[in-house]
């Protein structure tokens, strides 16, 4: 079947299933990853109005990608455009609410599916389209396309699996990736699988990442906790799965009679799962305080639970070490880029595709260091804590890491300019 054919097929299978859709929305409410007031923008459904002039659409799927694109929003304001950045995650929103600036708007994507995508796109118009690094919907591309509008992909990224997989799709694939105007990549391993995906116009520009800021925190908070933990030897399992808790805890155990008074901080990605991370813990002999119940830890403390949204900024800057989470199970690991601004020597598992290079960077220069087990990590957590000092080089290796892979946001925004050159429909 031809690519549009197929096309065809999953837009009307969308439609089909926009019932049992409306009940998946109101399931994933009930668990606190919808918003329920803003439940109709993922229907399509405006709750602003549109700003006049020139409008350029950003999607991004959640906390790490709207990190990334923070700095290219404001660059984008202040050459004149209005943002709507659409995320698709309760704790994204959250993010924008905070940290957009003015002149940028935040709404709920909507679900791909024609009448609410006809619906969003009716409203708000968009002159220019970006989408970040690998959200592809075939309904909205199609829907984009019949308006004349083909998008533009920045900081692309196309893993090694997922290529694989497109590749198997045939005529869809040409009809998705067909649809797209550019993809700005990551790397040229990224340019070149987009390209053998059927773009026609790839760049690599380099991994925005990079150029993001310094992750946020509150200086009060940051003094409280220095304050309860004192002098005590601290470690962090940041972003942490189901199955890296208990290897975090083990660590803990196995380091608990060399390392006395040792603190474990556990912050786990969704931090909804912390009253059952908690409960484990705590079955599991450790003494366990939690953040979310406003509680710091106190001299008997075993592991301090950060099950909270947007901190990672603060527990970052309070220890000298941090393994990051997904790299031991089948995630594909999370940002190291974040850690290593702030100081943190960096240790991760081997499952860490999502990303690969940029562990391979960090690793290359003793920044990061991949560990296999529950055992070698306590092993390089009791290293570091023990000898913080002579792991100052590889602090100072991963500050020139983010140097050395820095300027994706000019060439970017080079890239860009003869988009946001064309007047056309800026009188909207």
């Amino acid at each position: 079947m031809a690519g549009d054919g197929l096309l065809s097929v999953y837009r009307a299978s969308g439609r089909a299933l926009a019932p049992l859709f409306s009940g998946l929305l109101h399931l994933r409410a009930l668990r606190g990853k919808e918003d329920p007031h803003r439940r109709g923008e993922r229907y399509g459904k405006p709750s602003l109005p549109r700003p006049a002039g020139r409008l350029v659409w950003i999607h991004a799927a959640s906390v790490g990608e709207t990190n990334s694109v923070l700095p290219l929003i404001a660059r984008l304001i202040g050459a004149g455009a209005k943002v709507l950045l659409t995320t698709g995650t309760v704790t994204s929103a959250r993010l924008a609410a905070q940290r957009l600036p003015a002149g940028a708007l935040h709404q709920f994507v909507p679900l791909d599916i024609a009448p609410y995508v006809t619906r969003f796109l009716d409203h708000w118009r968009p002159d220019l389209v970006l989408f970040v690094e690998s959200e592809l919907w075939p309904t909205t591309l199609s829907l984009l396309a019949a308006r004349g509008l083909a998008p533009v992909l920045v900081n692309g990224r196309m893993s090694v699996r997922s290529h694989r997989r497109w590749r198997q799709l045939g005529g869809l694939r040409s009809a998705i990736f067909g649809r797209l105007g550019e993809v700005l990549a990551q790397t040229d391993d990224d340019a070149a699988r987009f390209a053998d995906l059927g773009v026609g116009r790839v760049t690599a520009t380099g991994n925005l990442k990079f150029d993001a800021p310094a992750l946020v925190l509150h200086d009060r908070d940051l003094a409280t906790l220095r304050a309860a933990i004192d002098r005590r030897p601290v470690w962090l399992a940041a972003s942490t799965h189901p199955g890296e808790e208990d290897i975090a805890a083990d660590v803990h155990h196995r380091l608990a009679d060399r390392l006395p008074r040792l603190l474990t901080v556990i912050v786990p990605r969704h931090p909804e799962r912390g009253g059952d991370i908690a409960t484990e813990l705590a079955r599991q002999g450790h003494r366990v305080a939690r953040r979310s119940l406003g509680e710091v830890p106190g001299d008997e403390t075993d592991i301090y639970l950060a099950d909270t949204l947007g901190e990672l900024g603060l527990f970052y800057r309070l220890v000298p070490v941090a393994f990051l989470g997904g790299s031991l199970v089948e995630r594909g690991g999370q940002n190291p880029i974040e850690a290593a601004r702030l100081d943190c020597v960096i240790l991760h598992g081997p499952k860490v595709e999502n990303f690969k290079q940029v562990y391979a960077a960090f690793d290359a220069t003793g920044a990061g260091i991949a560990i296999a087990d529950a055992g070698a990590l306590a092993a390089e957590v009791a290293g570091i804590l023990t000898d913080p000092q002579a792991h100052q080089p590889r602090i100072e290796a991963g500050r020139r890491v983010i140097d050395q892979h820095s300027g994706a946001l000019e060439r970017t925004v080079a890239a860009l300019a003869d988009r946001m050159r064309d007047d056309h429909g800026s009188d909207r």
